[in-house]
């Protein structure tokens, strides 16, 4: 194969492209077999066999155990053995087990005795009696089937901790003997080149085999000792590396093999190799000796040294112009584009770059950064063409209802249009789950022609993963920022911060400080990211939030944001959506044709008021994708039973297939037979009581999923002069028990008004409960509902009929408004609520909601509690 082939193939690949590595590694592998000493980079086994009760061929060993990754030729001159070996290697499953000898025989047969412990060697090659084996994994036998296979498992290292300080410290003084070691030590050299590539990782594929090509264009030879410059090697593969290279005795090594816990095994080799140290010491020291008398060899010696290091020099000037040339390169069509610091910070990483690669020193950290760096989209932003005709279009067609969002994303539309400031206010759609927050802000990149980039925030409590950590670190790596830019490809994406009101907290990594610098339009024009040390430009970046509960949200985070709330979908829009959307997407997605399953609008009711009553439309498609599943069996259990059998069916093709559809039957699925697809109902109705007892009454409470009903219970305990007091149940919040402790004592001066003779609450102790005790309940908005509660049981009166009311109440009586009306609202009308209380203040926001919400309902806005009363208790006047 041609050089300037290889050369081509080589500069064409990238760190990340693992199929692009296998090819540059084959290819330069292939190219290399005339070179001695050769670098073997044997052939990968399609299918790796399950290790775990594996049964191979037993092969003894004798001058030292094979230790994984290294490659070791065998003379076989059994011909039963030769044999079997033969057939593995022309199998699927081309391996052996290789076992080192003991000292010591069987003390009954006196047959050689192997170790346990051994290695799982795939058969490279056999010529002749010649066996050519790699090392894969570590294996203890289990169980001898016969003289020539054994049972084995697998055996795995011991978990550690890769940032544990001695581990690291172990590991670099295992380093840096080596490199002195194979430096001064010919035959760990030699032993070195027996490593085989394929055993050092992906991200060193490309680092190796410049390496060796660069030896291989000025024709000199290679070490192990450069060879091991050019890798980086984990712990695991360090300690195994150094023993394998080792002249050791072979028990010592067979040690080092048995060892699984890696600190251990790492200090083990550590052991072999300063035992090389010592011997070298020694060997200088004899040297020196005769020093005199081999000066004319050392003065040959210097000669061919200079000569190698000035052919080094020239190799390291041609690898100059390789990776970063190719980074100039790269970069040199928006070099106008990119920000004179950062343009600064890339000459000096290029230099930097050159040194590296100069002394063959390890440049991964340094591509790696660099790869990134120049990889971002440095001015390059999507071409907006906004069209409002167009936009209002894509919200209509991805979404039903919603009317006043949409009408709010296209008024921040049309401000971009007219002003044509990228920058502007940060989006946060609020709403319960299954509402449609993230697919509004998919439309809205839609919409706007702008990449699109969801960042789930939920939960994060490091501020590394938006600020990126710094590059000193182990392991570091950029913020997601810096990441979604790479994946997006342009500067002005839209980004969704998915969740940001479950955003974890952490007294240490506050993720909330380096997202209230991300979404600050003043600050993230200048955004650093710890891993890139130079700032970045993200004003141009759209942000949009979505939350549960903006409650959740602290008060600096909100202030940047323009909150736009999703109440959820009634009823009516629900149907629309079932209908015209999740019916004929699920229908689609299971194969089934149009033709075959009709469902009744009766049944689509059902689910939503049955089965489906939050705010969402989440739960609705799961429960239309459990028809269409149980529908979909039925089908195939019917084309299986039909004329044809089942392999003719599968033999037959599409067409046996279609014919088979047209034999089966149409379902019909209604409300009759809708409990026999998605079980029984799981609501049968929030309204518990048709007309309310005495010291029971309905309110309306809102939560993060949508509206609900709430009943407030009072009982009667027990009577006895000064015995009043109150007792409180039902899993409530701190403000919940102040309003329950408030509303007593309003209750109290309102019957003290009304019937001072009436001395209920001054004798009675009292229970108040809140339904439902295993749900977490707060807010002040009960008020009302509790002192109604109270006034009925001690005036031994029930409510009006089909009643429902919220609102806080102070001290004096007044009527604070409330928060999540229409959500209320909705929840009221699922209960076939006709009478509603409202706070005055609140009236406006009434007024605001869609006709199909407010129709039927008599609602009445008070602002004293002196009129609920009247309204509770007055019907009978």
């Amino acid at each position: 194969m041609p050089i300037n082939f290889l050369l081509k193939a080589w500069s064409q690949q990238t760190l990340r492209n693992r199929s692009s590595h296998e090819f540059a590694r084959r290819a330069f592998f292939s190219s290399l077999t005339d070179s001695k000493p050769t670098v073997s980079c044997p052939a990968t086994v399609s299918s790796k066999p399950c290790l775990d009760g594996l049964t191979v061929i037993s092969v003894s060993l004798q001058d030292g155990p094979l230790i994984p990754g290294f490659i070791k030729p065998l003379w076989v001159t059994n011909p039963k053995v030769l044999a079997a070996l033969q057939e593995r290697k022309s199998g699927e499953t081309p391996y052996a087990g290789a076992f080192l000898l003991k000292d010591d025989k069987h003390p009954l047969t006196g047959s050689p005795v192997i170790h346990r412990v051994g290695t799982l060697a795939q058969i490279l090659s056999i010529q002749g009696e010649q066996v050519i084996i790699i090392g894969r994994e570590r294996l203890r036998i289990t169980e001898t089937v016969n003289p020539l296979t054994v049972k084995t498992h697998h055996l795995k290292d011991k978990p550690y901790d890769k940032d544990d300080e001695v581990i690291k410290a172990t590991y670099f003084e295992v380093i840096s003997m080596l490199r002195d070691v194979l430096k001064k030590t010919p035959h760990w050299s030699e032993q070195a080149q027996k490593y085989s590539q394929d055993n050092v990782g992906e991200s060193n594929y490309l680092k190796l085999a410049e390496f060796l090509l660069q030896k291989r264009r000025r024709k000199l030879t290679y070490s192990g000792a450069g060879i091991f410059e050019a890798i980086d090697f984990n712990y695991q593969k360090l300690a195994d590396f150094g023993a394998g290279i080792s002249d050791a005795n072979k028990h010592k090594i067979q040690e080092v093999l048995e060892e699984l816990d890696i600190h251990k095994r790492l200090d083990l080799t550590l052991q072999l190799v300063k035992n090389q140290v010592e011997i070298n010491k020694i060997q200088v020291f004899h040297a020196s000796v005769f020093q005199e008398s081999t000066a004319e060899t050392d003065e040959d010696k210097k000669e061919s040294t200079s000569k190698t290091n000035e052919d080094e020099k020239e190799s390291g000037s041609a690898k100059k112009n390789k990776l970063s040339d190719t980074f100039r390169k790269s970069i040199e069509p928006i070099t106008e584009k990119i920000p004179k610091h950062v343009l600064k910070v890339m000459e000096e990483q290029f230099a930097k770059l050159d040194r590296k690669e100069a002394d063959y020193g390890c440049t991964d950290n340094i591509y790696s950064y660099l790869d990134l760096l120049t990889s971002l989209p440095w001015g390059k932003c999507s071409d907006e063409d906004i069209d409002i005709l167009r936009a209002e279009e894509i919200l209509d067609e991805d979404h039903y209802g919603l009317a006043d969002v949409k009408e709010r994303i296209l008024e921040f539309i049309a401000v971009r249009i007219l002003t044509g400031n990228p920058e502007g206010k940060i989006i946060c759609l609020s709403g319960p789950p299954g509402v449609g927050k993230t697919s509004i802000a998919r439309s809205v990149a839609r919409a706007l022609d702008r990449k699109f980039f969801r960042l789930a925030v939920g939960g994060l409590s490091d501020s590394s993963e938006i600020k990126g950590d710094r590059a000193v670190s182990v392991g570091s790596k950029p913020g997601k920022m810096v990441q979604c830019l790479k994946q997006v490809g342009t500067e002005n994406p839209l980004v969704l911060l998915d969740e940001i009101d479950k955003l974890g907290k952490c007294n240490k990594y506050d993720p909330e400080g380096a997202l209230l610098e991300l979404l600050d339009p003043e600050q993230n024009a200048h955004f650093l990211d710890h891993f890139l040390d130079v700032t970045i430009d993200l004003s141009k970046v759209l942000f949009v939030c979505t939350a549960n509960d903006t409650d959740m949200i602290s008060g600096p985070l909100l202030d940047r944001m323009e909150v736009i709330k999703l109440a959820g979908y009634t009823t009516d829009e629900k149907m629309h959506i079932a209908r015209d959307y999740l019916v004929k997407t699920v229908q689609r997605k299971c194969g089934i044709k149009p033709e075959q399953v009709d469902v009744s609008d009766a049944a689509l009711l059902s689910l939503i008021e049955n089965y489906c009553r939050e705010a969402g439309v989440r739960n609705l498609q799961k429960q239309i994708e459990k028809i269409f599943r149980k529908i979909a069996l039925k089908l195939v259990r019917q084309q299986a039973s039909s004329k044809t059998d089942v392999a003719d069916f599968k033999s037959s093709g599409e067409g046996s297939i279609e014919q088979s559809r047209e034999l089966a039957e149409n379902f019909m699925i209604d409300e009759s037979n809708l409990a026999d697809y998605v079980g029984k109902p799981v609501f049968r109705g929030e309204k518990i009581y048709e007309q309310t007892p005495v010291g029971v009454v309905m309110g309306l409470a809102w939560t993060s999923m949508g509206g609900s009903t709430l009943y407030i219970e009072t009982t009667f305990v027990e009577e006895g002069e000064g015995k009043g007091g109150l007792h409180i149940t039902g899993h409530l919040g701190s403000v919940m028990k102040e309003s329950a402790e408030l509303a007593h004592t309003v209750a109290r001066r309102i019957m003290f008004d009304k019937d001072p003779k009436n001395l209920f609450f001054a004798n009675s102790k009292l229970h108040l409960h809140v339904p439902e005790g295993a749900t977490p309940k707060d807010g002040p908005s009960a008020g009302c509902t509790m002192i109604t509660s109270l006034l009925s049981l001690a005036m031994k009166k029930p409510v009006r009929k089909d009643l429902a009311m919220t609102g806080e109440v102070t001290l004096t009586g007044r009527i604070l408004p409330i928060g999540g009306l229409k959500e209320k609202t909705m929840a009221a009308r699922r209960s076939q609520v006709k009478v509603i209380i409202f706070p005055e203040a609140n009236r406006r926001d009434f007024e605001d909601l869609e006709e199909s919400i407010k129709e039927g309902l008599d609602v009445h806005f008070v602002d004293e509690y002196e009129q609920i009363f009247k309204l509770a208790f007055g019907y009978d006047h």
